[in-house]
């Protein structure tokens, strides 16, 4: 062998020997137990996060997931990326529902008819609200100005800035969930099978619209109104700007919660442990898929849908 080559062999051994180290140090570091388990948490798969006793509500905070625990008066905050816990901070007894207000978390509590509010940088209690009459229902909304929430027969309007009351509007039957549609209020009523439409600035009633029966969960898309019935075991859909009805589809048993990702429409389903996945444009189902036992609470996070399972004290990331 030539001097020259033995310079070659020298430079491409040398090579060979630290560019794999250089490669190595300019990647992410790998949790292998992760990878043994295929934990890639993509959209096709099912990832599992522990939350607190009960969970029966989701809300996302455009970085982390925060869920109402109604067997432990608590909320719990887990990172969104991979559902690590950020912390567990005290609500009102049986928190029932959650909503994002850009700064602030608001929860209703099932029980003692009072609101809390937790600043969502680091949980801190801003304020207990309560609530007159009778206890909150499981829905809230927030308005861009204000707070919205259901009670027994009516609803009650809550600034944002001071959780103020500014308004208490009459509906007929129980009211349960809400959604706002960037002008007004809908609210399911469970013992009357109908949404109300609320006007937003005053609470007046714009129309009462009959759907399936025993309606629970609803969600805007931006056009419609899509409805959860958890006696009929189907979703109606509402166009926003004269409540008519523009269909019914089915679901699972138990419908409650609804969620909207941009271009579908996912509903759990409590009595069959599992979410349908309906597409937005037309109802098309795209697909069951099984989660924990008892799903209620559903949220987008941008990326995946998470869902609070009731009886299993954990929250699913699909």
């Amino acid at each position: 062998m030539n001097r020259q080559s033995v310079i070659a062999f020298i430079v491409i051994a040398f090579l060979f020997l630290t560019l794999p180290l250089s490669i190595a140090a300019q990647q992410p570091s790998i949790n292998y137990d992760d990878v043994a388990m295929l934990r890639w948490y993509s959209a096709n798969l099912t990832a599992t996060f522990p939350a607190g006793q009960n969970p029966i509500a989701v809300a996302f905070d455009g970085a982390h997931i925060w869920v109402a625990n109604y067997g432990s008066a608590s909320v719990t905050e887990l990172q969104a990326n991979d559902g690590k816990i950020v912390g567990t901070f005290s609500a009102g007894p049986k928190p029932y529902g959650l909503a994002y207000d850009g700064a602030n978390l608001w929860v209703a509590n099932g029980s003692g008819s009072t609101v809390t509010k937790l600043r969502a940088s680091d949980g801190a209690l801003l304020g207990t609200y309560h609530l007159f009459g009778s206890s909150s229902r499981p829905g809230i909304a927030f308005d861009g100005s204000n707070i919205w929430v259901p009670l027994p027969n009516r609803v009650t309007k809550l600034r944002a800035s001071d959780g103020a009351e500014v308004g208490r509007f009459a509906v007929n039957g129980t009211a349960f969930a809400i959604a706002f549609d960037g002008v007004n209020a809908w609210v399911t009523t469970w013992d009357s099978n109908a949404v109300t439409k609320l006007r937003g600035s005053d609470g007046a009633v714009l129309g009462s619209y009959p759907v399936g029966s025993s309606p629970y969960g609803i969600a805007f898309d931006g056009a419609n109104l899509w409805v959860a019935n958890y006696g009929s075991n189907d979703v109606t859909e509402l166009r926003a700007s004269d409540g008519a009805v523009l269909g019914t589809f089915p679901a699972g048993s138990g419908p409650t919660g609804v969620a909207f990702d941009g271009t579908n429409i996912w509903v759990t389903n409590q009595n069959s442990n599992n979410v349908t996945k309906l597409r937005a444009s037309d109802g098309a189902n795209l697909g069951t898929f099984s989660v924990g036992s008892h799903p209620w609470g559903i949220a987008f996070d941008g990326a995946n849908i998470w869902v609070a399972n009731f009886w299993n004290n954990f929250v699913s990331k699909r």
